[in-house]
Parts: C-alpha cells; sequence; structure tokens
C-alpha cells in the first residue's frame, strides 16, 4: 500500500461520518434537539400556562389553563394532517407562498427519514412545538373574554391561514427566505404573528367590562413567576435549538439569550423602580419574556455585546409600549401579547439585520449584501408579516363570529369563565 493511501485510509478512520455525508444522522445533533423539543414544549406547558394564569382574576385561572392545553392538542392534530407538509415540503409553482401536500399524515416520515443530521421525525416534533405555542401566545390578547368554542374555531383557521404560510416564507424556502430575511428563531414566525394576532383580536372583542373603571390585578404572582422561570429555561431550546445541530451556533444562541433575558429584566425593574418608587415581580418577569421575545429572531446572527444592547433596548421600548398600548390607546390586550412580543419581534428583527455584521462581532452578512440592503429585506419581512396577519386575523374573527359568538355575555364575563364555560373553580377554599 502507498504512503498516499495510507494517509487516506487513517484520515477516514479519524473523521467523524457526520463530515464525511451530509445526510448522515449524528448521535449528538439528535440529542440536542430531542432535548431542545422537550424545552419548547416545556414553556407551553406548563411554563405559558401558569404565566398566564397567574395574571388573570382567581375566577378564569381555569380558563386559560384550559385553552393552553387544548391548543397544545388541536395543532398537533392539524400538524400531523397537513401543517407539517403545508409548512417545509416543497410547494411546487406555489412554493414561494405555501409547501405543497406531498406529506400530509407525516406520509414520508420514517425511521430513517433524515433532515441533515438528525431523524426528521425530531425535526417535525421540534417544528410542532413551535406552531404550538404562537396560538397559545395569543390568548393573552382575549383572556377573560371570548368563548372557548370561537376559540377553538379561532385557532384552528388561524394556524392554517397565518402561522403556515408565514413559518414557510421564512423558514420553508418562500419568498422571504430566498430574499434573504434573517429570523433565527422566530420573530416573524412567531412573536410578530401573535403580537399583531392578539391586538385585532383584542379591538374586536372589545375592552373587558371595567377596563377603565376598576383595577384587575393578577390573582397569583407566586404562580406566574413560577412559569415566567419555566420559559426562560425553555426559551434555551426555543433558540439553541433552531441551530439544528449541537455545535458553536447553538451555543452563542444560548449565550446571547440569557444575557438578552437578564438585561431586559433588569432595566425593566430598573424603570420601574424610578418611574414609581418600587420595583415588583411582575415587572422583572414581563422584562425577561421583553428580552427574549427581542433576542429570538437574532439569537444565532449576534454576539455578547450586541445582546447587552437588545436586552437594555427590549427592557425600555416594551415596558414604554406596555403603557402606551392600555394606558393611552385604551386597548385591553389583556396580558401585553403586542407591546411585549409583537413590540419585541419587530426590534429584534431589525437588529438581527444590524448586529449581524463581523464589525459588530456578528456572525457577518451574506455575500452581496451590505447593511443597508439587509435592513431594506428586514423591514419588509416585518411589514409583509404584520400586514399578513392583521388582515387574516380580522377575517377569522368576522368568520367565525357568523357561526358561534365570539364572547361571553356579560353575566358569564361576572361569574367568570372557569364556572360560566367549564363549571369547575380553580380554587375551593
Amino acid at each position: 500500500m502507498t504512503f498516499s493511501r495510507i494517509l487516506a485510509v487513517l484520515f477516514l478512520f479519524g473523521t467523524p461520518l457526520s463530515a464525511l455525508a451530509a445526510d448522515s444522522l449524528d448521535a449528538g445533533d439528535t440529542a440536542w434537539i430531542l432535548t431542545s423539543t422537550a424545552l419548547v414544549l416545556f414553556m407551553t406547558l406548563p411554563g405559558l400556562a401558569l404565566f398566564y394564569g397567574g395574571l388573570v382574576r382567581a375566577k378564569n385561572v381555569l380558563s386559560v389553563l384550559m385553552q393552553c392545553f387544548a391548543i397544545t392538542c388541536v395543532v398537533t392534530i392539524i400538524w400531523v394532517i397537513g401543517g407539517y407538509s403545508l409548512a417545509f415540503s416543497d410547494g411546487g409553482s406555489m412554493n414561494d407562498w405555501i409547501g405543497g401536500t406531498s406529506n400530509f399524515f407525516l406520509a414520508n416520515i420514517s425511521r430513517d427519514s433524515l433532515t441533515g443530521t438528525i431523524p426528521e421525525s425530531v425535526f417535525s416534533m421540534f417544528q410542532m412545538t413551535f406552531a404550538i405555542i404562537t396560538p397559545a401566545l395569543i390568548v393573552g390578547g382575549f383572556a377573560e373574554r371570548m368563548r372557548f368554542s370561537a376559540m377553538l374555531m379561532f385557532s384552528v383557521l388561524w394556524l392554517i391561514l397565518v402561522y403556515l404560510p408565514v413559518c414557510h416564507w421564512v423558514w420553508g424556502g418562500g419568498w422571504l427566505s430566498k430574499m434573504g430575511l434573517l429570523d433565527y428563531a422566530g420573530g416573524t414566525v412567531v412573536h410578530i404573528t401573535a403580537g399583531v394576532a392578539a391586538i385585532t383580536t383584542a379591538m374586536v372583542l372589545g375592552n373587558r367590562k371595567g377596563f377603565e373603571t376598576s383595577q384587575m390585578m393578577p390573582h397569583n404572582l407566586t404562580m406566574t413567576v413560577t412559569g415566567a422561570g419555566m420559559l426562560w429555561v425553555g426559551w434555551f431550546g426555543f433558540n439553541a435549538g433552531s441551530a439544528v445541530a449541537a455545535n458553536g451556533d447553538a451555543g452563542m444562541a444560548m449565550l446571547v439569550t440569557h444575557i438578552s433575558a437578564a438585561t431586559g429584566a433588569f432595566t425593566w425593574m430598573i424603570i420601574e423602580w424610578v418611574k414609581f418608587g418600587k420595583p415588583s415581580a411582575l415587572g422583572i418577569v414581563t422584562g425577561m419574556v421583553a428580552g427574549l421575545g427581542t433576542i429570538t429572531p437574532a439569537s444565532g446572527f449576534v454576539g455578547p455585546m450586541a445582546a447587552l444592547l437588545i436586552g437594555l433596548t427590549a427592557g425600555g421600548v416594551c415596558f414604554w409600549a406596555t403603557t402606551t398600548i392600555k394606558q393611552k390607546l385604551r386597548i385591553d390586550d389583556s396580558l401585553d401579547v403586542f407591546p411585549v412580543h409583537g413590540v419585541g419581534g419587530i426590534l429584534g428583527t431589525l437588529f438581527a439585520g444590524f448586529f449581524v455584521a463581523t464589525q459588530y462581532g456578528g456572525a457577518g452578512l451574506a455575500e452581496g449584501m451590505s447593511t443597508t440592503s439587509q435592513m431594506l429585506v428586514q423591514t419588509t419581512g416585518i411589514l409583509s408579516v404584520a400586514i399578513w396577519t392583521g388582515i387574516i386575523t380580522y377575517a377569522i374573527l368576522k368568520l367565525v363570529g357568523l357561526f358561534v359568538r365570539l364572547r361571553v355575555d356579560d353575566d358569564e364575563e361576572t361569574q367568570g369563565l372557569d364556572i360560566a364555560l367549564h363549571e369547575e373553580q380553580g380554587y375551593n377554599l
């Protein structure tokens, strides 16, 4: 055997299989995405359910928990029937706008089918958890006043007509993906869609009884802070898992996610402390969510210094947006979904386009792109997703309203949705 052949054999035996074949399964990548999938589902159940449940009044706590559970169930069913296929398969001549039907009922997923270096079953499940949490976030916009039947119908139609197309545009090879939109883990796909849908729904349904005349304080902040902690931990799967690999991109995404969350929480707390004289638990956890939502689209593209600035901006701007929406515009976005997630998603999508440049410690612009051209793409993505979401959400609400009443009546709202809709109580003390 010649010397060159000996070297070739040594190279082959010393090289990981994943480096030799792009479509070979990597156990490390698979293990990390399995973990990330569990973490993202943990964000909805029990994380978001407890976070939202503690923020509403005691008479409505079970209704919020029920909505989060029901959305998890119905989105899973829709995802299996056709959601995954419409989001991530090839749509042929319509591929710029929506995926195809080739993978309905997950027909092409077997134990051996791969997406990159992980089983396609794992990739599909990971993406399913994103589809679950997005309509669950919207619950915060109409909490304490939407009928359960209307909520179910709305969530199904919204997933099909808003989430799936936008997901395909950005992550499934659609037109925004081809333009080069940077959205690492869901600034447009998750946070802008949920935020715009929430405030649209809040305006269509109208304010809760007593919105401007009586205080509607959270009934259990211990529950809310517990849920917030679960969201913080789960978000590592959300952002770092979006690398779809156990590599340096995942590591940096996890680091900047934590930095932005901590900075956003601390900034909100300080602003509240200065403005009102006392820091609050509600303020610090809301600032945390603002920091997490804002870093989400940028998490795989920016460095630690940018994460500090993103968290700082998220804490300040989202605090201002929260007071503006409720106090000045008089819109009862019950749990502040738009000012926290919508505004945070917009800021983060813009920051991704700016701080991706290597001079700011980012991963670097794509070939042929300048900061100016990238920012134009980011702005196009924000506007198109927000406009589509607003129009389609409004149309869905009007359509659902033709078949069932969207809102509970005054007596049911006064009694509370737990008893009125579910014949149950959260507390029997």
